[in-house]
């Protein structure tokens, strides 16, 4: 595929999702997740955000990593990711550093990379005097504490993000995620798969929530991550609507990421700020910033990135609506959504149990397991109970591909620390909140060593 294609309808839109079909043996899982990076100051015993430029900064962090065949993603003269076969280490605004996985055959290869990682990070992270903690929130210091990274569309959309919503620059620069990215057959395979990622993503939400202080004290969430992100941006955020119609397919999809709104366009490593103008403009030659200019397929696939919903379609699906956590929920993600999308009769059986579920009832869910996680109701059902039920399937669809590790276990292994979730019927957020009141005395520093990777 050409990236310098020039975009002259829709039908090339829509051709371009066709590009991800792939047969089954085919298919892959890739994950990335985030986390934040904190200096500690034995002196004041304190933790503080780390900043690029400075002593045991960032920058140093990105570099003391491409020694270990690392390649370097700069812009502007500053290094701000880096690149390794079909892996990346990229920077979020507020200097969360996030390992984007290669696209891998099973869950025993991710949950490797993801063990390969993390070594990696905090042997460097002990070299430069640098904390990396897996949590959906930080923990204790207001946006004014943390450093911006130096990239470019970053500016854009500070300025941008405060116009949308309230709590834009919170996403920005103080949470953190982890996500898979999953593959589909075909147009109907991939709307199947969409819809029911959509409709079970409060569910995901309420296992892995794991935000539940702000500014050192409790904030009255579980996973206030996810409260955050319903109030960043209606027109790019919360819960794919459209996956809810009839006729939902590659087109009803390119008519959506046509309406949300611009951020930048990209032309000789510099981004051009956009925002709020229409990629329909765009390819009319109408834009106002670049008059009588048509869109590439990389101008596309730079708009696809701006879209910030639970569930995304780009060549493959992403789901994206955990906090970021432990090593264990790091590779239970993946696993999960594995067991329950990638064997079809799995599939089905978990549709049949969202069958009922409408977009109001979902979008209401999400408001609802922010606050009160595994307690949340629908239909009568407590989200543990529909939980168990989802476990179960992705067990057995994890069972039914049966790739096994040196040890002979399957891939169902790694669903165990999410089973031991809803048996104690407590989110990660419960147990820090528990943690933090008797064996922390309520001491946040305290928190932050016992929870670092």
């Amino acid at each position: 595929m050409n990236l310098n294609t020039l975009i002259n309808s829709k039908e090339q839109l829509v051709d371009w999702f066709k590009l991800g079909n792939k047969t089954k043996k085919y298919w892959r899982v890739g994950t990335e997740h985030e986390k934040f990076a904190y200096n500690y100051s034995e002196q004041n015993n304190i933790f503080t955000p780390v900043n690029y430029d400075s002593k045991n900064g960032i920058r140093e962090f990105l570099m003391e990593i491409s020694n270990f065949g690392w390649e370097h993603i700069s812009e502007e003269g500053k290094v701000i990711g880096l690149k390794k076969d079909k892996q990346s280490i990229t920077l979020e605004p507020g200097g969360q550093i996030e390992l984007s996985g290669a696209p891998l055959k099973d869950i025993h290869a991710v949950c490797k990379e993801t063990n390969e990682h993390l070594k990696l990070v905090k042997e460097i992270g002990e070299k430069l005097n640098i904390t990396l903690l897996g949590l959906g929130l930080r923990p204790q210091e207001n946006n004014e504490k943390v450093p911006w990274m130096p990239k470019s569309r970053y500016k854009i959309m500070k300025n941008y993000m405060p116009k949308k919503g309230s709590n834009g620059l919170d996403m920005m620069l103080s949470t953190c995620t982890v996500q898979a990215n999953l593959d589909y057959s075909d147009e109907q395979d991939m709307k199947l798969k969409t819809l029911l990622s959509v409709k079970i993503q409060p569910i995901i939400t309420a296992l892995f929530a794991n935000s539940p202080l702000s500014l050192g004290k409790p904030n009255g969430f579980l996973s206030k991550r996810r409260y955050i992100w319903m109030n960043t941006d209606p027109d790019r955020c919360g819960v794919l609507k459209v996956a809810f119609d009839d006729d939902f397919g590659f087109s009803k999809y390119v008519d959506y990421a046509l309406s949300v709104p611009m951020y930048f366009v990209k032309r000789d490593n510099k981004y051009i700020d956009c925002s709020g103008s229409s990629f329909k403009d765009f390819m009319s030659g109408k834009l106002k910033e670049l008059p009588n200019i048509i869109p590439t397929l990389s101008d596309w696939e730079d708009h696809l990135s701006t879209i910030f919903t639970e569930v995304r379609l780009k060549q493959f699906i992403e789901v994206r609506g955990a906090d970021a956590g432990n090593w264990r929920r790091t590779c239970a993600l993946p696993a999960f959504w594995v067991g329950v999308l990638y064997e079809d009769e799995v599939l089905h059986k978990a549709l049949d149990i969202c069958k009922n579920w409408n977009y109001e009832e979902v979008k209401k869910l999400s408001f609802d397991v922010a606050k009160d996680g595994l307690n949340a109701k629908i239909h009568r059902n407590t989200v543990n109970e529909i939980a168990l039920e989802l476990i179960n399937l992705a067990k057995e669809g994890l069972k039914k591909r049966n790739i096994k590790d040196c040890n002979g276990k399957n891939e169902a292994y790694f669903l165990k620390v999410l089973e031991d979730i809803t048996i104690k019927e407590k989110t990660p957020a419960e147990q820090i909140l528990e943690n933090l009141e008797h064996d922390w005395k309520g001491d946040i520093t305290e928190l932050i060593k016992k929870m670092s990777y």
